[in-house]
Order: C-alpha cells, then structure tokens, then sequence
C-alpha cells in the first residue's frame, strides 16, 4: 500500500551540529521538514524508499543497497558524532529486483560501492527519526538514463510495494539549483532562479508528466541535483489520486531548498 510521499532536500547545514547557529537562516526548511516528519510519523509506514542523487550510480543502472543494515554518520561535515542507522527491508528490494528482472529493467543490487549511508538519505532521515523510526528502508541512487527512464523505475518499485502488502512512503531527496546567487557554490546563472520556480510550480501541484519536459540545457545551466529523484518518486505516484502540497522553498545560501509532500486521497 502506497501511503504518501514528499519531496525534501539534503543541506547537511540544516543540521545543528553541522550549522553551528548557520542552520538558523534556513528555518523555514527546517519546519517544512518536520511538517514532511509528522506526516510520515502519522502515516506510520513499514518502510520507506529513497532516492538520492549521493548514493552509488551508474550510467545504465539503478543501484538498490544491498544487505540488512547501514549506517554513516556527518563527520564530512565536521559532525562525526551525527549518526544514522537503518534497518533494509529485505524482502521489498528482493521483489523490486524481481520484478525489475521480469520487465527487463536494469536494477538491481549489483556493484555497491559506498555501502555507507551518503547525506542526501542521512539529512531527511534526521528529521524523520526525531518522531518515527520503526520502519525499514529501501535506499536507491540515480543512474545516467534519461528522465523518462527514472519514471519507469518508479512505477517498477511501486509494483513491487503494491505486491508486498507493506505500507509504503517515499522520500525523493534532492536540492533544486546550485546557481541562484553569486557567492553560491557555483555562481549565479539566469537559468537558476527561472529552474526553481518551475520546479517548485510543479511539484507544488503535482504535475507529474511535465517533469520529462524540462530541458537539459535548463537542468544542466540551473545546476540541478534531484530532478532525477522527483521523477522516479513521479513514476512511483503515477496512477495515485494524490494532494500535492508546496510546504517551502529557501535559497539563502544560493542553493534551492524546496519541499513538497503528497498525500493519498
């Protein structure tokens, strides 16, 4: 059973142990990810899927992480100390392996490379375990196929959620532009702002199909991390009735933070 889902960032300076006081600027993220938290601690899935554009990736393949556990912690960013654990919902991926072999589709649990756990699932899951953690997660990165491609992963996990009888929430993980402002990251460029409110335009209303529309120059230019997670979270929906709801967007450090969740109706 599919039970809702949101689309978030991964700024691990959202963290108080990585900000130091800086995660103070971006407080309209923080309360949007734990209005995304209490969503999911009211729904209470079996498991959560998550896509992030910092878990291993291939060029013609969907990487699953494999095993039973994971861990990582933030001590890239000066926080060792900022520990997350997770348990695997093993059987979940076994049948999103299966059912991706049936199709012909190129996923799987093949070639782990990073099996610790990477900051674009570690950031949204320190938030969701302040007032939930008795689920399983099913962690997977992007792949270099095309747009339409990471739909079509989408909708082979969830059929592959749909037949395990599991209560089922996913979480898209990605930042929107990296060029918003000059003393961002990677400089401003025109193509960063006009990308955000797009991307925020459809995701606030749930227009799923149009994802597949945005031009590579936009999302090359804008400097974009998670438009391939929210396609695949799109695919993972496709059919659903859903309530999209636009719950925040920030770009005070020159990066896009948005945040979108979906509810079933």
């Amino acid at each position: 059973m599919i039970t809702g889902a949101c689309m978030v960032p991964h700024p691990p300076i959202i963290l108080p142990e990585v900000g130091r006081g800086e995660e103070k600027k971006i407080s309209k993220t923080t309360e949007g990810f734990m209005k995304a938290a209490k969503m999911i601690s009211d729904l209470k899935p079996d498991t959560i899927i998550i896509s992030s554009p910092h878990s291993t990736m291939y060029r013609d393949y969907f990487h699953i992480s494999p095993g039973e556990t994971a861990s990582g912690d933030m001590g890239l960013f000066r926080a060792p100390g900022v520990r997350v654990n997770v348990r695997y919902d093993t059987e979940l991926v076994q049948l999103i392996g299966n059912t991706a072999a049936k199709a012909g589709f190129p996923a799987g649990t093949e070639g782990e490379k990073e099996p610790e756990l990477d900051h674009g699932v570690m950031v949204p899951l320190y938030f969701v375990n302040k007032l939930y953690k008795d689920y399983r997660l099913v962690r997977t990165g992007l792949s270099g196929f095309s747009l339409k491609k990471h739909m079509e992963f989408g909708k082979i996990m969830r059929e592959a959620a749909e037949s395990s009888g599991h209560r089922v929430f996913y979480i898209a993980s990605g930042d929107l532009s990296h060029r918003l402002k000059p003393d961002g990251p990677y400089g401003f460029d025109a193509d960063g702002p006009v990308y955000d409110d797009r991307i925020m335009d459809v995701m606030g209303s749930g227009r799923f199909d149009e994802l597949t529309g945005f031009p590579d120059d936009l999302l090359e230019n804008a400097a974009e991390c998670g438009h391939r997670s929210f396609c695949i979270m799109a695919g993972f929906l496709e059919g659903s009735n859903v309530k999209a709801n636009a719950v925040s967007h920030e770009d005070v450090f020159g990066v896009g933070y948005g945040i979108c969740t979906y509810e079933m109706q």
